[in-house]
Parts: structure tokens; C-alpha cells; sequence
């Protein structure tokens, strides 16, 4: 279930005045993730309660107040975000994202909250195909990774490569000829996002 403009204007709010209390509201829910520090370092991290401005976290590694992370909740995807303050908890974030961006946390953490409740079934941004082909997957570093492609969508890929060493959260890959983020990883493989046009640099 999600909320709209609609659903501000039916009351005494303006759609302003709607969408800034939405913003601030925390939620409790359990989200594990990874993030990414300034230095490089790949650590794990599990919500406390978020909101789309937000989250407090525990993390068994606690960052310095001001610094900047790249963070990946699962079922929420890639945010980055400030270290606020520490707390006897963990620390907390703040999201550094534009409107459209925190809007669109905003639905997902309604549909999270929701999904159980009322059933819902997950959909993904893109259907993912199974595939089971050899690929080439070329490294930030100039290393030519031989792996096999498990699953294949518009919007991104999952590989299996085994006996070597998985890319790193966050770097940049190219996926065959296409730039690629890696969101994911594991033993024995890890996941991709396709690079917008837009974030490849080109014309």
C-alpha cells in the first residue's frame, strides 16, 4: 500500500506539510545491509528503525560523526549518507538524497511495512530471467573475471564466480560492454545494477 498527493489534499494538510511529517516519521523495522567508508572499508550493518530522511543502525564498526557512507539495505537498495551522532545503539544517518529519491524510500518502507499484513507480492523493477551462460565480467583493477551469468534483467545481473575473488561493494564493473555497479556480493558470486546513462559520464 502506498500513499500519494491524493491522500494529503483529502485533508487539512498541505501536500508540503504531508510529505515533511512523512519524512520524519521513523519506523521500527529490522533491515540488514552493508556500507561503504570514505576509506574504502566494506562493513555490515543491520536497521533499527528508518524513516526516508534517516536511519539508526547497529554495526559491530562505528564510523566518525560527519562521515560520509555508501550504504545498501537490502529490499531498499543504495543510499548515501552521514554518520549524525553515536548512540548507546549504533549511530545514526542522515540520507543525503534528492526529494524525488527520498519519496520514492518513502513508498518502499510503506510497502515493507505492509507486505505481510496484506499479502502483497514483491515486484521487481525489472523481471529477471534465468540464464546459465559463460561471461566476462572486467574489474575496476584490469582483471578479467570468468564467470557464469545466473539471472539477467534490464536493470542488472547476478554472476557466479568461483575460486576467485568477488569485486568489491560498490565498484565499478563492466558487465560485457556495460558499465555496471556491483550491489552484492557473496560466496561464490555477487550482483550488478546497470549504470544509467547518466551516471556513465557520457554525452
Amino acid at each position: 500500500m502506498t500513499f500519494s498527493t491524493s491522500q494529503a489534499l483529502m485533508t487539512s494538510e498541505t501536500p508540503e506539510e504531508y510529505f515533511d511529517r512523512r519524512r520524519h516519521k521513523r519506523v521500527d523495522l529490522r533491515l540488514p545491509g552493508r556500507f561503504l567508508t570514505q576509506i574504502g572499508n566494506d562493513e555490515s550493518l543491520s536497521t533499527i528503525n528508518l524513516s526516508c530522511s534517516g536511519a539508526l543502525v547497529q554495526s559491530s564498526s562505528l564510523p566518525d560523526p560527519g562521515a560520509e557512507l555508501v550504504c545498501y539495505f537490502d529490499d531498499l537498495g543504495r543510499v548515501v549518507a552521514t554518520v549524525v551522532r553515536h548512540t548507546g545503539e549504533g549511530f545514526a544517518l542522515k540520507f543525503n538524497v534528492a526529494s524525488h529519491k527520498r519519496e520514492k524510500i518513502a513508498d518502499r518502507l510503506t510497502w515493507l511495512l505492509n507486505k505481510d499484513l496484506l499479502n502483497l507480492t514483491e515486484e521487481r523493477e525489472a523481471p529477471r530471467y534465468a540464464a546459465d551462460v559463460p561471461a566476462q565480467v572486467l574489474r575496476a583493477n584490469g582483471i578479467t573475471l570468468y564467470c557464469r551469468v545466473l539471472d539477467i534483467s534490464l536493470t542488472g545481473a547476478n554472476f557466479e564466480c568461483k575460486g576467485v575473488a568477488a569485486p568489491k561493494l560498490g565498484e565499478i564493473v563492466s558487465a560485457g560492454s556495460i558499465p555496471a555497479e556491483v550491489v552484492r556480493t557473496g560466496i561464490g558470486g555477487f550482483a550488478v545494477r546497470y549504470l544509467q546513462k547518466d551516471e556513465r559520464g557520457e554525452a
